[in-house]
Formats: structure tokens, sequence, C-alpha cells
């Protein structure tokens, strides 16, 4: 034994002790659920008992799977051939009605197989096609369904083991059908009152059901309703399946009520349980001496019963699947088609149908589950009815059954009308029943051989059936089943077959029955006792319980002889009977359901959308509120606007007004200005010979269109028409002062708007032009000219018709109008003097720049400023062209360095020695950039579309100043140390005495064997991807594979491990896929914790975790995994939409299958609705809150949101403790498997709580400011007091709070102090809401106003790659903008380290800053020259790139690059930045400059490079890295960081 049977055994005893000291009785009290009733087998014969087989189980597999088509016949033919016939005949032995449903009484009291098992099987019946009631419509797809019953779940293993059912009640005669099957039941139906079952409306009637789901409630086929509502509370769960069995069971519910008033007046000081277990123990003893003395030798066909000799403890009374799935079946032939309804007089009243016509008696089929039958609705209609089934005879004892169960039993609601006999069939094949001959042989009776043999009776009368018969099991009599076999062989009676199972079956019962009243060892009655027990029949029952007197109704009730009183009027026929209803079919899912669940699901979906608008109108909301601070700081600056009159500018269609002043200045220039003051055009009225004007003459008459030629027009709208006039004669004045002639015309608004040439239109035709002009220089086809193929003739005549203002040109150039150089050049190119370019005249200049060579370029320049046109530069001259170059400049230099540039220049020209230079001079002062000048092209707007000719990226060479022996460049340019001598060394620049001596360019690479083919470059480009991102590979490698895991995992055990659940038959694909993605996302959401807990990511650096995790990719990680999870989420969602739309259209047998902790099968079939799945669980009501807040969190942390509103995004992401809860929440219902996600949960949870613990505890200290200072280009630098015990390493960033603006909005900044300072700094730009705020805090004003400076609140520091570069011996750090901030931090730390002799492994450093301008971020120049001054070893090499300029061999880059050359041969340092570093224009040519490393540190084996800047900087350096990662040389490992 067990130790759950030793404990069930404790229980058992315990309850009895309880019982016996509660109730006082002196008897054991039996257990309603059956158990220890036999003390040795405690489970025999008890509720969940298994059946016991009498033959060998016959499965088509030997296990499980049961015999079907083809193998054996379609059930409901066989039913069509063995019990089709006519009803009417009455039973041979003048059997009653009453003595059928009392029959049913019996078999429901000790057998009850018929809910469906679990995980629900199908065995779906095939309806002939044309069957006349099932399949009129000849569709053949008519199915009756069918579901298998429960079984033992530890069956079903092997032949040694088959599939075996199990009894739902007790198999015990112990009135579990008056009682219960369970003390619970027993209580649910007691009224704790004088020991009485509890009544309803009625005394003598029973509850109606409420709440409970004691009741087995199916649908009513004839009418269709369904629930519980209506349902008389009894023992028997499957009382109310007709109204004579509830008949049946009502007649008990009296009879316990009646002892238990007896036992009262006799005992009044009795408790009520005393008078409960006195009642009931007198009950089941009666019921017992009825059912097994007078109602079975009767049914059995006046068979006498074997004495009783006893108890015997080693009979097993369980019940055997031939008995239950066939023998006790025979009953139903005796079941009649209408039942009689008589009052004590013997009138045979008319019953009221359904549609409320008459009938003689109720008909079967429309009884079913009734729950407001006409004719029963008090107690005395249950007297009437008991009263007439006393009269009434049966059918005949033989093997038809009447239509009202073989076409009219009732079905599921999905096909409401079945067939009994089929049914019956079916189940026997569910239960593996053996066949007719193993039975027989079994019993010990010779096997039928013929099968006529099987009724000769019958074989006589009705030959046909069994000729059928042989043809439906293809004449193999060894296939005959149970079911069909035993019924064929019944003559007035059950046959042979049957009366043996049958007699079996009770004889078991009772024999094996400890608490069988006639056990005289049990204690349970006294003999005077007994004897009454044994003297009580039916007729005492009913005639005590009833309206009845003895003398209405027969002393054996059972049979109705002659003499007997109120014999029946005639025997019932279907022809006098109300017809049955027909066959229904519901769909549970009706359209209502469809629309309104189709409505949820959109809307679900649509939660998204709605976070996505309402953060569109938070940004809205930012941006304008950020607009107004920025317009309020940009108010304090604004210029007053100019005078003159007043209007508005047109601009085109579908653009805004925008407001304008006209003033005419001394030069006669239309000048038209913006609100805020600068000239936005300027139209020379001088050079018009007449000027048109044309004025609207209607809608208020306020539009004016005045044309200009060669440009666009302007259209103007003034307040009223009195302005516009006030406007014309103004301008006609200043017209005709110079002879000019105004022509004023009038037009509709329309027409002038449609006659205008805008902005755009001549930006087109301008664009067309340049672009005609370069296909035409670079001999470029039409095809490759874009637009010129497809142009019409007319718009292409009018682009080659054009003339270019000055204006016009100084925009192609990208320079502005009054610029020196656009002068000089338009003044060279402008060879008519009108004062326009020509096609032709701008055609000249271009081929110069672009095809001539260098000498033809240098000619041109020389004469741009040769204004005399002699052939001599003066020195004023020259100063000129020079001014004409750095001017471009002018946001770099100052205007002492713009001096002190020219200065360097005319001393390095000669003119120290003379007043003017001619061509040869200037031409021999560009000696040293022949090679620049040669490439040197002009850059204009629409070149870099033409793309021919144009220098590849990688021949862009930029920042190693080029040997003057060197040759032309080709291919891929490298770069080649000319410092030391064995060149093993690492390689140094020279110290600041030497000048500038960077490494010298080389044009053939010094090994070969770099150069592999495309193959081995992919290989090797993949060993290095592998090696850089290894330990990514492997982490996300473990996550994502234990999720795949734990996902796989709960797919394949809900498709094909769970045979409990019910999933294979019902939502197999929604449920896998939901419990799939739960499985992963418990995973996923929990760990993702761990890639934001900074503090344990920081200190993690720092050991050997380093080497094995990648801290630095936490943040991508994070978003990775919560994108990932997102996916699953949806993916989750869209598994639990199909979940509930297929658990909408199931039967609720399968559902409590699938759900047994939440619903249970009570027959009512209707599953819960959509909505209930959706608002009534708690899985559905947080599931939508979860999905709600995942729609805000996710859009709110998309990059855009997250820059417009960062409060927002941090605000949304507090949410996860919310989502946390609710997702914990969510899992505990425990719809479908105990929760795990807190499993998960609790490991990462600990260590983020222990991560904010330890940011708590620093968050709230406040930090002084000891220093701000506002910088240019919105750069605020804070300098604050350094906590005490800070320690950090360079490269390393904080979270920084603001008290002013908000104790709770923290932001990320890198530090940009070193280490080894004593206080901390930051340098914020200020490019957002946050950042432009904190900077108006620190304000002198502000400043001034609250006394000190704001404080801080710190966070930090954490650590990122970074700080990683001590690693490396060589190391290249890449910043763009902002992003120069950690490498501050970095640079003074290795200056720092190496003045004081600290040994680090980092022995070169390259510092790559990429700015638009160098005044961008003077404070980093600052920062530079102070490394530069401290740096003695020369460990640090620093490239300035200034992008803001025109590309690298642009020919005013070109120039302003020869301007720099000499002013650091000169002045030894930049004439750009004041440093010694190289300055340099155009972007960086990251491949170049790799490759270059390469060849100058040829021993060292991997290259660090840290960028940090915007995504586009990033990218193209990993690009780079990536290049040089395929050639088998120095790998190149990228660490970056974008904010």
């Amino acid at each position: 034994m067990d130790l759950r049977k030793q404990m069930w055994t404790v229980l058992a005893v315990l309850s009895l002790i309880v019982q016996h000291s509660q109730a006082k009785v002196p008897w054991e009290v039996q257990r309603y659920d059956g158990w220890y009733n036999n003390l040795a087998y405690h489970s025999r014969g008890a509720v969940g008992s298994r059946l016991v087989r009498l033959l060998p189980a016959r499965y088509s597999d030997g296990v499980l799977q049961p015999l079907q088509e083809p193998q054996l016949p379609n059930p409901r033919r066989v039913s069509d051939v063995t019990a089709s016939g006519p009803s009417g005949l009455p039973s041979a032995h003048n059997q009653t009605v009453l003595s059928v449903f009392f029959g049913y009484h019996v078999a429901f009291e000790i057998q009850d197989s018929r809910p469906p098992g679990c995980p629900p099987e199908f065995m779906h019946i095939r309806v002939p096609e044309g069957d006349p009631v099932f399949d009129p419509n000849r569709t053949g797809r008519v199915l009756l369904p069918f579901q298998r019953g429960p079984w033992e779940k530890h069956s079903s293993q092997s032949p040694n083991n088959p599939r075996t059912q199990v009894n739902l009640v007790t198999a015990w005669l112990d009135g579990s059908s008056i009682y219960g099957p369970s003390s619970s039941w027993s209580d649910a139906l007691r009224s704790f009152s004088g020991g009485l079952l509890a009544s309803g409306e009625q005394s003598d009637m029973p509850k109606r059901r409420g709440g409970s789901n004691l009741m087995w409630s199916a649908a009513d086929p004839s009418t269709g309703q369904y629930g519980p509502e209506g349902l008389y509370e009894l023992g028997n769960g499957w009382g109310n399946e007709n109204v004579f069995t509830m008949a049946e069971g009502i007649l008990w519910f009296r009879y316990h009520n009646y002892i238990a008033s007896q036992l009262r007046e006799k005992q009044p000081s009795w408790s009520d349980e005393d008078l409960f277990q006195s009642a009931r123990k007198t009950v089941v003893a009666t019921f017992q001496n009825i059912a097994f003395y007078e109602w079975l030798p009767g049914f059995l066909g006046e068979k006498t019963m074997s004495p009783y000799l006893g108890y015997q403890k080693f009979v097993d009374p369980g019940i055997s699947p031939e008995f239950q799935a066939a023998a006790i079946r025979f009953a139903s032939t005796m079941a009649p088609p209408g039942v009689f309804m008589r009052n004590k007089t013997c009138h045979f009243q008319k019953v009221v149908n359904i549609d409320g016509s008459t009938a003689p008696a109720i008909r079967m089929c429309n009884s079913f589950w009734n729950r407001q039958n006409p004719n029963l609705k008090s107690g005395q209609d249950i007297d009437h009815l008991i009263m007439g089934m006393a009269s009434q005879i049966a059918e005949r004892e033989d093997n038809i059954i009447v239509e009202d169960l073989r076409d009219y039993m009732y079905g599921p609601m999905r096909f409401s009308r079945s067939d009994l006999v089929a049914l019956t069939v079916q189940r026997g094949r569910d239960f593996g029943l053996p066949s007719y001959n193993q039975v027989r042989e079994g019993l010990g009776l010779a096997p039928v051989e013929r099968w006529g043999d099987i009724n000769p009776q019958l074989n006589t009368t009705n030959p046909q059936l069994f000729r059928d018969l042989a043809d439906l099991y293809h004449g193999d009599i060894s296939k005959l089943e149970l079911f069909p076999g035993g019924l064929l062989e019944c003559v007035d009676g059950p046959g042979q077959v049957f009366s043996s199972i049958i007699l079996d079956q009770f004889n078991r019962i009772r024999n094996g029955d400890r608490f069988w009243f006639e056990n005289t060892q049990n204690g349970l009655f006294t003999a005077e006792e007994l004897q009454t027990i044994r003297n009580t029949t039916f007729h005492d029952v009913i005639t005590a319980v009833s309206s009845a007197e003895a003398e209405d109704i027969q002393r054996r009730v059972f049979f109705w002889k002659d003499g007997d009183p109120c014999p029946q009027p005639s025997q019932v026929t279907t022809s006098e009977l109300h017809p049955c209803t027909n066959a229904t079919k519901l769909n549970y899912f009706d359209a209502g359901s469809k629309a309104g669940f189709g409505i949820l699901v959109i809307c679900l979906f649509l939660f998204p959308v709605v976070s996505f608008l309402m953060a569109l109108v938070v940004a809205y909301f930012r941006k304008s509120k950020f607009k107004k601070f920025q317009k309020a700081g940009a108010n304090n600056t604004t210029k007053e606007p100019a005078a003159g009159i007043t209007a508005c500018e047109w601009q085109g269609p579908k653009k805004p007004l925008r407001p304008v002043n006209l003033l005419v200045d001394d030069k006669r220039r239309l000048q038209v200005f913006d609100q805020s003051g600068p000239a936005q055009r300027s139209l020379s009225l001088g050079s018009q010979t007449h000027l048109d004007v044309l004025l609207s003459s209607d809608y208020y008459r306020r539009a004016l269109l005045m044309k200009v030629p060669k440009e666009y027009d302007l259209v103007l709208y003034f307040e009223d028409e009195g302005q516009r006039e006030e406007f014309v004669r103004y301008l006609r004045s200043e017209v005709t002062a110079g002879g000019q002639e105004l022509a004023v015309r009038d037009m509709t608004e329309k027409e002038i708007l449609r006659e205008a040439v805008t902005r755009d239109q001549r930006t087109q035709i301008v664009e067309t032009f340049i672009r005609s002009a370069f296909a035409k220089v670079l001999e470029i086809e039409k095809a490759g000219a874009r637009d010129l193929s497809g142009a019409s003739c007319r718009k292409t005549r009018e682009a080659l018709q054009t003339e270019l203002t000055g204006t016009e040109f100084a925009d192609a150039l990208g320079l502005k109008p009054d610029s020196l150089f656009v002068d000089s050049m338009f003044t060279l190119a402008d060879k008519d003097g009108n004062g326009y370019l020509s096609f032709q005249e701008f055609l000249d200049v271009i081929v110069i720049f672009m095809k001539g060579s260098p000498e033809e370029k240098s000619k041109l320049m020389f004469s741009m400023h040769d204004v005399d046109g002699d052939g001599f530069l003066s020195k004023e001259d020259f100063s000129r062209l020079l001014r004409s170059f750095i001017e471009i400049s002018s946001s770099l230099l100052s205007k002492g360095q713009a001096e002190e540039a020219i200065q360097a220049m005319l001393q390095a020209a000669g003119f120290n020695d003379k007043e003017q230079i001619t061509w040869e001079d200037f031409h021999f002062l560009l000696r040293d950039h022949e090679k620049e000048l040669k490439f040197a092209q002009l850059n204009i707007k629409g070149m870099e579309k033409e793309g021919g000719n144009r220098l590849s990226r990688h021949q862009r060479v930029s920042f190693i100043t080029p040997e003057t022996n060197s040759s032309p460049l080709e291919g891929d340019t490298q770069f080649s140390s000319g410092l030391g001598k064995d060149g093993q060394e690492l390689r140094r620049r020279q110290g600041k005495r030497s000048g500038l001596q960077s490494p010298k360019v080389y044009v053939k690479p010094k090994k070969d064997h770099s150069n592999r083919n495309a193959v081995q470059q992919k290989i090797q480009h993949f060993k290095r991807f592998i090696e850089n991102y290894r330990r990514h590979i492997v982490c996300f490698t473990i996550v994502y594979g234990i999720t795949a895991g734990v996902a796989l995992e709960r797919c394949y055990f809900y498709g094909l491990q769970a045979d409990s659940s019910g999933v294979p038959e019902t939502s197999a694909v929604g449920i896998v896929v939901s419990r799939g993605s739960a499985a992963a996302i418990s995973f996923l959401y929990p760990y993702m914790l761990l890639t934001v807990c900074r503090n344990l990511i920081t200190l993690g650096r720092e050991t050997f975790l380093n080497r094995y995790i990648p801290f630095d990719a936490a943040i991508d990680f994070h978003r990775f995994m919560a994108m990932s999870a997102i996916l699953l989420t949806v993916t989750h969602c869209l598994g639990h939409v199909v979940n509930i739309y297929v658990f909408s259209v199931s039967d609720l047998s399968i559902l409590a299958c699938l759900f047994p902790r939440v619903l249970a099968n009570n027959g009512s079939e209707m599953p819960m609705r959509w909505s209930w799945w959706f608002f009534q669980t708690v899985p559905g009501m947080t599931g939508i809150l979860l999905l709600f807040i995942f729609a805000f969190m996710y859009v709110f942390a998309s990059h855009y949101f997250r820059r417009i509103s960062f409060q927002g995004f941090w605000l949304t992401h507090y949410l996860y403790v919310v989502i946390y809860i609710l997702t914990v929440i969510h899992g505990s219902y425990a719809l479908l498997q105990q929760p795990s996600f807190y499993i998960y949960l609790i490991p990462p949870a600990l260590l983020f709580l222990l991560d904010k613990l330890i940011s708590l505890h620093r968050k709230k200290v406040e930090i002084p400011v000891v220093n701000a200072t506002l910088l240019p280009s919105g750069v605020t630098f804070l300098e604050f007091k350094r906590p005490q015990g800070f320690m950090y390493r360079s490269g390393q960033w904080v979270r920084v709070a603001c008290l002013t603006l908000g104790t709770d909005e923290y932001h990320p900044f890198t530090l940009t102090s070193a280490p080894h300072e004593e206080t901390l700094s930051l340098h914020i730009r200020a490019v957002g809401p946050w950042t432009s705020h904190l900077r108006e805090a620190y304000t002198p004003d502000n400043v001034e106003q609250l006394g000190t400076y704001p404080k801080l609140y710190l966070d930090g520091p954490f650590g990122e790659g970074h700080q990683e570069w001590t690693d490396f011996e060589v190391s290249v750090l890449v910043g763009g903008g902002i992003g120069v901030t950690p490498f501050a931090s970095i640079l003074k730390d290795l200056v720092f380290k190496s003045s004081v002799k600290f040994k680090t492994q980092c022995r070169k450093v390259y510092f790559i800053w990429v700015t638009r301008t160098q005044r961008q971020f003077e404070w980093v120049s600052d920062i530079i020259r102070e490394v530069e001054e401290q740096d003695s070893l020369d460990l640090v090499s620093v490239h300035i790139y200034i992008t803001q300029l025109a590309e690298k061999f642009d020919l005013r880059t070109t120039m302003l690059y020869v301007c720099e050359r000499h002013f650091q041969k000169v002045w030894n340092r930049s004439l750009f930045t004041g440093l010694r570093s190289v300055t340099h224009f155009g972007r960086p040519p990251f491949v170049s400059f790799f490759s270059s490393l390469q060849e100058v540190h040829p021993e060292v084996g991997k290259i660090g490079v840290f960028s940090c800047g915007p995504p586009g900087l990033t990218k193209n350096v990993e690009k780079g890295c990536q290049q040089m990662n395929k050639r088998d040389q120095a790998h190149f490992i990228h660490h970056y960081e974008n904010f």
C-alpha cells in the first residue's frame, strides 16, 4: 500500500470518528462515495473505480483504438436492421411502464460512464446518405456526435493493460441515486433540519436547480432550452433525463422525508444527523429489497433469485462493461413511445403538448430534459404520472425499439437528435466489448455458427432481418457485436447472454456489499426491522408518499394483471401522439458574436495605433513648448524688422504665405525682407527696360504679380486694395525716376497664380541647366543625365536658354552671393557683362575646372584676380585672392587668424622682395600641391548626381601629407611611416621641434599576400566577425537557445504529450502557439532586467566575466530582447484570439477537459461566450491591460519619441513594475497549467532589486556645482564636486538630474574629467527640451536669481566599451560632434598616466575628431591643446576633420588646403584650430587610415577602435573595420556608443 492509500485510510478513519462523535449513531455510517465498503480493497465499488471486465477487451490495436468502419458495419445501419419495427405491442409478461423506469433508476444507481472522457476523443457516427430521418436531403455529410467515455488514466498502456473505463458513481445499491455519490452532494440536498432533504416551493417536491453543478443539464431537444435552471436537484445526476425517471427520483425524495418525519415523531430528541442517517439506512435497505427481490426477478422473466449466503469480502462488485454497455440496455426495448397520466378515479387525462395541443399520453421523444413541462407543475401531477405508469403496459420484450429512442433520442445541441441503438453499438466499440460469440463462450454457452440460430423464432417470422445482418457483417458471424446479438436473441425477456450478465452483476453487488441490508454482521438492523424492510414493497412506498390509496394501484406495481385497478385505455402507439420534433442544429458562435468578437479584436490590435496617436499628441505639445522656449530665447536677440511696405509673399501651391517688408534702396534694388530683418531677395530695377505688374481683379483685389525676367516672379498679397495701390504708386515713382516703363494689367487671381513662375519651378529649370552642362562636359549619355532623356523638348530648350543670376550661381557653388570668390568667378565668366551667365559662358568655366590641367586651373584662378588683365598680381590682388578662399571658412577662422594666414602666404609668395608676381610665380607657389590641383574640381550642386569622372572615396586621401616624389594614386591608397629604421617598434610622431612628420603616403602595398580573392576575403571576414563577436554570439545562442528550448518544450508537451489536456481535439494550433510563446516570454521578460542592471554590469566589467560576457552590448541586447518579447507577445495574443474563438464554438465537455480547475462538465454543452474569456477571467482582463501598457511602452520607447519626449519614455518605462505584477497575476489563475513565470522572475528580479538599491542610496545625494560655463554651439560645461568614494575610469558615464528641472528625470552623459582630477565635469549639448532647459537653468541671470548654481543628483558611474582603451597597444578614438566627450577624459587620463610613468598596455592613441567646424566645440580644442602640451612622449596623434567645407578635391577646399600647409610650415600649427594637430577638410577615409595603421604597426595583432557619435559615423567606422578584417593582418575590434 503506497503512501497515498495510507493517507486515505487515515482520513477515512478520522471521518468515521467525527461522524460517530457528532451523530452518536451506534452503527457504522456508510460513505457516500463507496470507499471502504471492502476493508481489504478500499476502492472496490467506489466512485471512479474501474469497470470489471468479464472477458478480455477487443480493440483494433489491442490497447485502446476501437474497431470501426470498415472492420465493422456502420452503427446506424446496424440499428436500422436489428431494432426497427412497429411499436404498440404489449409486454409478454404485462410488465408496466413503472417497471421500465424503475429499472432505469436502478441502472443510474449503480453505473454511470456516459460523461465524455478527457482528453475528448470523438467517434462520430456517419449517417448513411439518404437516411430518411437524419439525411433527407442526401448530403452524405451528416454525423451523429459521439464522444468516448471516461477511462482510468493508468490503463491504455499495453495489451496487458488495455483501456478500461471507470464508473463515476458507486457500484453498490447504496442510495447514491437518492443522496448523491459524495458527501458534498448529499450536503447540497439536505435541509439540515429534522433529518430532511431540502424541499422546493412545494414540500413534496425537491429544490429546482440553482447555481450548483451537481445535476447533468443537457439541452431539451424539443424546445432548445439549456442550462441548469428548472431542473430538480436529485441524488441521481441524470435524474432529469426524462420526466419519468425524474418522477422516480422525486418518489424516493419523498420517501426519505416520510421516514425521517416518522422517526422524528418517535424520537423527538434525536439530532438532525441521527434522523438523517437513520432514515437514510432505512430507505437504502428498502430500495435494495425492492430492486433485488421485487423488480429484478420480473425484469428477467419471473426468475427466482438465489438466496443470500452472507457477505463475501472477496467478491468484486465492480460494474462490467458487458453489463453497462450491452446487457442492461435491453430495457430500452420495453420503453413506450408515450406515457399515460391518470388520477385515483382511473381517469386517464389528456396531456398538453409543446405546441398547446393535447394528446392521450406524454410523448417520450419530447420529454427529454424538460425544464417547464406543462403537465408536471405540482406534486399532484407527479402522483398522476406514477399512477399512469403503474397502469400502462410496457412495450414487448423483443428486439424492436420505438422510434422515440431509435430516431429521436436526444443529442447535443449541435445536432439535437440521435439514435440510441447506434449510440449503444458505438459505446460497445468504445468500451472494447468482446464479440457476441466470445461472450457466449466466456459464459459457458455454445457459440452460434449460423445467423438464424441466434433466435430461431425470430428467424422464422423475419428471416430477412438475419440476411441483412449477415450482409452488414460480410457473412462473418464472429464479428457480430454483443449488443445487437444479445438483443436479437431476446424472446419475451432477456436472452441467455443478457440474463447471465445481469444476474452475475447483481449477485456480485449483493454478495460483495458489507452494508447489504441482509448482512446481520454489520449491525444496521434488528431482526424486527429487517423483517419490516423485507415486507415493504414498491406499492407501499408509492402509497406512503403519494395521493394514491392502497386500492388505487395494484399490489405488484411492476406488473398489471387482469382485475387490477385502472386498466389502460389501449396500448400506446406513435400514431395517436404528438410528433417528435426534428433534429436542429446550433452554431455556438452566432452572427452577433462574430461581429462583437471581430470588433473587439480590431480594437485590441488598435492599441498601438491609439498609443501612437497619443504619442504624436505628446510630441506635438513637447515640440510646441520647446519651440516657444527657443523662440523666447531668440526674441532677446531678434533684430528690428526692416522698414517699408508690409505684405505677404506667395511661395507656391500648398505653401504658407510669408510676411515680408518691401523697400527700394539707394541702388534702385527692390529689397524683400522677412519679419526678422535679413534681406531674403534683391531685385535690380535699374537693369530692366520695363516692368510688368499684374493685378488681381477679383477676391478682394489684394494679389499682385511682378514679372522678373530671368528669375522667378514675385507674388504678393496685401491687406487690402488700398495698400496694394500704395505699393504700385511707390513702385511707379521709383521706376519712372530711372526712365523706365511700368506696365500694369488686370487679371483674375487664379490666372495670376497660374502665370507666376515660382521658386520651385525656377529651381528645376536651373537644375536642368546645370545637369545639361555637366552632361556635355563629362560626355555623359542622355540616360545618365537623368531628367534630360525624359524631359520634353520645350523644357530642355527653356533650360538651355536660361541665364543664371549671380545669386543662383553662388547657390550652385554653395557660397554666399556677396562672396569675393563668387564675385571674381562670375565677373570672369560673364563675358558679355550683362549680369547673367548664359549656358555657353557657364560651360567655358566648367570645362577648365572639370577637365583642365593643373596649369590651366591655376591660370584660371590667376586670371580671376588679375583685374587689369596685365598678367601681374599686385600685393592687393594676391591678398584679395587669398581672402576669397579664406572667407569660405569664415565660420572657422577668426579675423586675426585669417590675417595671419594671408601674411604667411604673402611671405611664401615672395612679396617681401617684389611688389607683384606673375602667373609663373603663382604656379610655383602651388608646386607641392600639384596632385591636389590635378584632381581639384568645382563642387557644384547637381554634380554629384552625374557621378562621372569623380574620385572614389578611397582615392580621396586626406590626413597624411604626401611626399613630393610619390606617384599618382592607384586603387586603395595605403600609408607607411618613414620613421624608424627597423620598422618593428611602435611609431611615434616626432617631437614638437621636428614639425609635422606623419607617416608618409605610399602607393603600392608592401604586402602582396594581403590581396586575396573574393572567396578568401569572405572567409577571412567571417573569421574576423566570429572573433569580434564571439562573446555576443555565445550569449545570443545561450539566451535564445533557452528561449527556443522552453518554447519548444511547451509546444511539444501540448502538441504531442498532453493526452489529458484535450488539446489534440480542440485548439491544437492556438494552444501550442500561445503556450509556446508564453514560455518564451516568461523567460525573456524577467531576464531582460539583467541588461539594465547598470551597477552590476559596471562591476562585472572589472571581473573575469568581461572575457565571456559582452557588457558593452547590454542596451543593444535589451532592445533586441524587448523586440523579440513584443513579437512573441503579439504571437501569444494571436494564439489566444484563435483559442477564444475555438473555445467559443467548442462543447463544454471539451473545455472542461482543457480547464478542469475552472470549468466543470455538467452536460449543458454551451461554452462560455467570448466576452467571458476577455472580461470575466483574470487572464483575460490582465491580458488586455498588459497589451494596453505594452502599446504605450513600446511606442514611447521608439527612437523618435524617445528623442522628442524623453520624460514620456521614462514615465512609460516605469510601468515595468505594473507589467511584472500583472504578468504574475495573469499566469497565477492557472487556466491551463500551473504558473511558472515567477520561477523565471525571482533570480533576475533579486539582482535587479539589488542594483536599484545601489542606485537609490546615491541618487538622492545633492551634488553642488562648482562651476558652470555656457560654451558656444549650445554646450554647457558643468564642473561639480566629486562625491566621497566616487571611483571611476576614463570613458565611463553617469546619469544626472537637475533639482530645478525635476528630481526624477535622469539623463546619461559621459564624464569629460579624468579620474585623477578632484572634481567631475560634463559637457552637455542643448539638443532637446531637457538639455535646453538645463542650459537655461545655468544662465548668469538664473544663477544670480537663485544665488547659487542649481544642484545635481548623480547616479553612477556606469561602464561602457570605451573604458577598455587601455587593453590595446594601439587604440583609435573616433568622435563625432558631442560624441567626443568620452575621449576628452581618455586623452587627459592617458597623458597624466604617461607623465607619472604609470605603466599601461596602450602605447599609441590616434584621436580623430569629426566636426562641422572647429568652433562648434571649442572646448575640445582646449583639451587637445592641453594634451599636446603635456604629451612629451608623443603618445597621442590627433587629426581633425572639418566637414562644413566642400569635399577634399573641390577647388576652394584645395586652396584652403594649400593655405593650411603653408601656415603649418611657418608656425608649426594649424591655421584653423591653432593646434599642432593636422586639420583636414571633408570626411575621414577610414579604410585608408586603417590600412596605413597595419603598415605603421605591423607587429600589433589587435587594434582597438572606439567610436562615439551619430549612428552614421559609427556605421562607417564599423564598415571600415569589417573591410580591413577581410585581410590577413591586424585585427580591428570596434567598440561604439550612440547617444
